[in-house]
């Protein structure tokens, strides 16, 4: 096996700390956004379904923080149910989850 195919399939395994903290950070701002627009909006809006709307933004802002800590620390991209890595293709999609797919259904 060549040197180019271990590194692509180790780059498949594993985001870098630069890209796990890009996603994190655009996440970050989306939902920091979508705050700033809720707030705005709330005079035109039922207040019920824009106070829930602002507690899951703010629920997933958290785990945003709570994943950029685990960038800190060098535990990000291993779950944290089982301790293997989380397939690059699940944090690509939900860059601050904290499971893989399958202690994810064990943790609901």
């Amino acid at each position: 096996m060549s040197l180019d195919m271990r590194q692509a399939e180790t780059r498949l395994e594993r985001l870098t700390v630069h890209e796990a903290l890009q996603r994190l950070e655009h996440e970050r701002a989306s939902r920091l956004t979508q705050l700033r627009a809720i707030d705005e909006a709330e005079a035109e809006a039922e207040e019920h379904v824009m106070a829930a709307q602002k507690g899951t933004i703010l629920r997933v802002l958290t785990e945003v923080e709570a994943a950029l800590a685990r960038v800190q620390d060098g535990s990000y991209g291993s779950c944290q149910g089982c301790a293997k890595p989380i397939p690059v293709e699940r944090l690509e999609i939900l860059p601050h989850t904290r499971f893989c797919v399958p202690c994810q259904r064990n943790a609901r």
